[in-house]
């Protein structure tokens, strides 16, 4: 590497940009192979090698010397789980780039006909999920559990919202949410009560990108409930979009401009830190296009996905 290049790679800020949120990293922490690059999908993840076990003299004398009961007994307890900022920023994002990939999305909200058990609940939901793949084309979706707080015969009971792809027909799947209740033992107290509020579902436009946001992640961000089981999770397709793409400092420079200019329809806001600036951007009609290099690398993925769903399967036997 010659003195040039050294001076770039020392100097050069990167700026991680994701939906109303730029980061500027100090070039003392930067990477520059990151420029020109996007983040925020499973598919970057790495998969580590499984380590090879290592003989443990003192495990293998407290299996001896602990009975197998109390040590079956310290698995099964679990410290209760919560929806951390990080968490609920990746939910953000999720919905942020799902929506902008679909005009017309599904807000599902599903809640239980009496008292229900986390881990149950979980168990119910993933049936009535796994129903609603099989019966609907290119199924995708987003959920998060919540407490009640309102309903104080069942106070504290899980309850889920999702977004969805689909379009619901209310009279059949209101009754099958119910079904699937009723198959795991959950039914009401008067048998003959039959909830309208248990399968609450609304239609919502993402034209209006801004509303869809706040409509959205208002039940993610107010979530300070602890749970007994997974508090959120996704379809495999949607993890894999991305929510962010790396750039040079010229993309901030280019958001001062259009504040400058009262372009950007709001005020850029900076938070210095340690080692980055954190830039808040407001999101709106004229500020969403700045992402649109997100939106053409997921419709990129989401095509391909759909594409190999199409694809015929090999014959294993030639």
């Amino acid at each position: 590497m010659d003195a040039a290049q050294t001076k770039r790679r020392v100097f050069m800020i990167v700026v991680k940009n994701t939906f109303g949120i730029s980061a500027a990293i100090s070039p003392k922490v930067s990477n520059i192979d990151l420029l020109g690059t996007f983040g925020g999908s499973s598919q970057e993840r790495k998969k580590k090698e499984p380590k090879a076990k290592e003989p443990n003299e003192l495990a293998e004398v407290l299996e001896k010397v602990q009975p197998k009961e109390a040590t079956e007994k310290q698995e099964k307890q679990s410290k209760p789980r919560t929806m951390s900022s990080r968490t609920k920023s990746k939910i953000r994002k999720k919905l942020i780039a799902f929506a902008r990939l679909n005009k017309k999305l599904s807000f599902l909200t599903l809640t239980f006909v009496n008292k229900v058990e986390d881990k149950l609940a979980i168990k119910v939901l993933r049936t009535f999920l796994d129903n609603a793949k099989k019966r609907s084309k290119d199924f995708q979706y987003i959920w998060v559990a919540e407490k009640q707080s309102e309903n104080k015969v069942f106070e504290n009971n899980i309850h889920f919202h999702l977004v969805t792809n689909k379009f619901w027909k209310l009279e059949k799947w209101w009754q099958y949410w119910l079904d699937v209740q009723k198959k795991f033992g959950i039914v009401p107290r008067d048998e003959n009560f039959k909830p309208s509020s248990a399968f609450d579902v609304k239609v919502i436009n993402s034209n209006n990108i801004k509303g869809i946001i706040n409509y959205l992640t208002k039940y993610v961000t107010k979530n300070a409930s602890e749970f007994d089981c997974q508090v959120w999770n996704c379809s495999k397709k949607i993890s894999r979009l991305y929510t962010c793409f790396y750039s040079g400092i010229g993309f901030v420079r280019n958001l001062e401009k259009l504040e400058a200019q009262n372009q950007l329809g709001g005020e850029l806001k900076t938070i210095p830190l340690e080692f980055c600036n954190i830039h808040i951007v407001p999101l709106n009609r004229l500020t969403m296009p700045l992402y649109n290099k997100i939106d053409v690398k997921n419709l990129q993925v989401w095509n391909e996905e759909l594409e190999n769903r199409q694809k015929p399967k090999e014959d294993e036997s030639i």
